[in-house]
C-alpha cells in the first residue's frame, strides 16, 4: 500500500522559515516524479514544486528562489525547504506522486504565515 505522510506545517511569521517533510511507504520514491502542491481557502490546488526521478527540479514562479525541493534516498523522503515566507504562502501544503499509474496524495499539512 501506497502511503504518502506531509509534516513540519506551522504558524511563522512573515520572512521566516519552514521546512515540510514527505515520507512514503509502498514505493520507492526515487523512482517517481515528487510534487509539492497547495491550497488555499477559496482557491483552487496549485502546483508548487516538483523533482524528477532523475534529479530535475521545477518551481511555480511565485516560489522560485525562495522555495527549495530535495529528495532524500536513502530515507525515502521528499522535503521542500520554505525561505522568506510571505502571508500569500499560507495554504495546505500537499505532496504527490504519480506510480504504477495511480496519483497518490498525502492528507496535507497547514502552513500559516501571520504575523
Amino acid at each position: 500500500q501506497v502511503r504518502l505522510e506531509e509534516s513540519g506545517g506551522g504558524l511563522v511569521q512573515p520572512g521566516g522559515s519552514l521546512r515540510l517533510s514527505c515520507a512514503a511507504s509502498g514505493i520507492i520514491l526515487s523512482q517517481y516524479t515528487m510534487g509539492w502542491y497547495r491550497q488555499a481557502p477559496g482557491k483552487q490546488r496549485e502546483w508548487v514544486a516538483d523533482v524528477s526521478g532523475g534529479g530535475t527540479t521545477d518551481y511555480a514562479y511565485s516560489v522560485k528562489g525562495r522555495f527549495t525541493i530535495t529528495r532524500d534516498n536513502v530515507r525515502n523522503m521528499g522535503y521542500l525547504q520554505m525561505n522568506s515566507l510571505k502571508r500569500e504562502d499560507t495554504a495546505v501544503y500537499y505532496c504527490d506522486t504519480v506510480a504504477r499509474g495511480s496519483d497518490y496524495w498525502g492528507q496535507g499539512t497547514q502552513v500559516t504565515v501571520s504575523s
